[in-house]
């Protein structure tokens, strides 16, 4: 199992000279992973279609196979484990992402909280916390949030 989580990180962690300063790809989709992590546990009641909902998003927004989204999901869960709060995994979004990708983190988040017909007020406190870290504003957080319960009520 460490070889796998390895190879996965050799493979998609390479970094060059000329990107040192920049955040690499992986290192990106390690603190979406892991926010979305976070955000399911957040109501303390993990989810089946929470869970779900994770994987495909990884899945399907990073373009990954279904076992490089499992070791991804690994990589994540295991720097929860070590981080102390957000802030290692937003500090890492506002450096890498723009505002229109932080603005569909937020969507992710939100997807995440209403995958399980439930809101609830412990999910959108971590949703409105990571918002203001990550430099969303309240409006778009608002609109994000509404634009994820059209498209849930349009699903039904």
């Amino acid at each position: 199992m460490i070889s796998t989580v390895k190879q996965f990180f050799n493979k998609h962690v390479k970094s060059s000279p000329q990107n040192a300063n920049s955040v690499s790809e992986h290192s990106l989709q390690i603190a979406t992973a892991a926010l979305l992590i976070e955000m399911m546990r957040a109501d303390s009641e993990l989810s089946g279609d929470e869970q779900i909902k994770i994987k495909k998003t990884i899945r399907t927004r990073f373009k990954l196979t279904d076992t490089e989204t499992a070791d991804l999901l690994q990589l994540a869960e295991e720097k929860i484990w070590k981080s102390t709060g957000y802030f290692e995994f937003t500090s890492l979004l506002n450096k890498g992402l723009s505002h229109d990708q932080k603005i569909k983190v937020i969507e992710h988040l939100w997807d995440v909280a209403f995958a399980d017909a439930i809101l609830d007020k412990h999910e959108e406190y971590m949703v409105r916390k990571i918002a203001g870290l990550i430099h969303v504003s309240h409006k778009d957080f608002i609109e994000t949030k509404l634009r994820v319960k059209r498209k849930l009520q349009q699903a039904c």
